[in-house]
C-alpha cells in the first residue's frame, strides 16, 4: 500500500482513502483489487459461485453450539415448555435466518444436516418439532401472501390470484 493511502474499516467493508495531489493517481493505480470468494451480508454468507454450502455450514456450526446449552437446560430438569421456548428463541431463529432466500437452493446433504440438528433438538426436548422443509414452505407462503396483500410492493405484479382466490 502506498504511504499516502489509509485503510478505513467499516463493519462489513474496507475502503482505501488517500489524497490525490498534482494529478498523480499512482497511489491508486498501484493498488491491487481485493477478490473474495465469499462475503457476509445481513447475516447470510454469499459465495461467488452462488453455492449455499458455506452459509449452511456456518448456520450448522452456530446451531450446534446452541444445542450444548439446550442439553444443559435439559440436565437442569426444566420442563419441555421452557426448553421449547429456548429452542425457538435461539436454535430455530438461527436455522430460519433468511431461510426463504437460501434454503430452496441447498443441496440434499445440506438439508439433511440441518434436519439432523432439528431432530437432535427434538430428542433433547422430548416434543415433536416441524421439519425444516415445512418451516421453509410456511415462510414462503407467508412471504407470498404479504406481497399479494401489498399493492405497493415491487413484486406485487408477479403474483396473480387463481379464480378461487388462492
Amino acid at each position: 500500500m502506498h504511504s499516502s493511502n489509509h485503510t478505513v474499516k467499516f463493519v462489513d467493508d474496507t475502503a482505501v482513502v488517500g489524497l490525490i495531489g498534482n494529478n498523480d493517481e499512482s497511489a491508486y493505480r498501484e493498488e491491487e483489487p481485493l477478490w473474495r470468494s465469499s462475503t457476509k451480508f445481513l447475516g447470510v454468507h454469499l459465495a461467488e459461485n452462488f453455492s449455499w454450502s458455506f452459509n449452511t455450514t456456518s448456520i450448522t456450526r452456530k446451531a450446534q453450539q446452541h444445542l450444548y446449552f439446550l442439553r444443559r437446560l435439559r440436565k437442569a430438569h426444566l420442563p419441555p415448555l421452557i426448553l421449547t421456548m429456548f429452542y425457538r428463541g435461539t436454535i430455530e431463529s438461527i436455522l430460519n435466518s433468511c431461510i426463504t432466500a437460501w434454503f430452496g437452493n441447498c443441496t440434499v446433504s445440506d438439508r439433511k444436516t440441518l434436519q439432523q440438528i432439528l431432530r437432535t433438538a427434538e430428542k433433547i426436548i422430548g416434543v415433536s418439532l416441524p421439519s425444516i422443509t415445512d418451516i421453509y414452505t410456511t415462510r414462503c407462503i407467508r412471504k407470498a401472501n404479504s406481497i399479494v396483500a401489498d399493492p405497493t410492493h415491487p413484486s406485487h405484479t408477479l403474483f396473480t390470484l387463481l379464480p378461487s382466490g388462492k
